[in-house]
């Protein structure tokens, strides 16, 4: 069973994604329990190769309310879970070709917490405003379909 928590919106107007990927996250217990709460902000987030392993940066979860001393700090650094092979292909696209990997949405899976995590390719200003216009349009077209429907 599959709980979406939070998504990166931003990411699919910032970014071209090619390919996604689902991993793991390692997290403390306040951490899940503010999640659990839905208190989680990925818009600056992404993901940073660092000593064969991957981590995700800027993902802001928010302290648990009732916590005590032992909070988590909002923004830290967390560790992705990826077998190797999938590591070492994920970095080696994002340094080669260019690419950002990029966190698309955080979601629990059973009772794990999953990210899926995107390469992307970052878009100029007028593939933007083209993806707008393409979002409009199709948004037009549903309103147009709905009426004579």
């Amino acid at each position: 069973m599959i709980k979406i928590i939070g998504t990166n919106k931003k990411a699919f107007h910032e970014y071209h994604i090619t390919e996604k990927y689902e991993a793991g996250l390692e997290l403390r217990g306040t951490e899940v329990k503010s999640l659990r709460a839905g208190n989680v902000r990925m818009s600056e987030a992404y993901a940073w190769p660092k000593d064969d392993e991957l981590y995700l940066n800027n993902m802001y979860i928010g302290e648990f309310k009732q916590g005590n001393i032992h909070n988590h700090n909002p923004t830290r650094e967390r560790k992705l879970l990826l077998h190797k092979k999938e590591i070492l292909k994920l970095t080696a696209k994002a340094q080669e070709k260019g690419l950002n990997i990029v966190p698309l949405k955080i979601y629990f899976k059973n009772s794990w917490v999953k990210v899926e995590l995107g390469l992307g390719k970052g878009k100029k200003m007028h593939d933007k405003r083209e993806t707008i216009k393409k979002r409009d349009m199709e948004r037009e077209h549903q309103r147009d379909y709905k009426v004579k429907g």
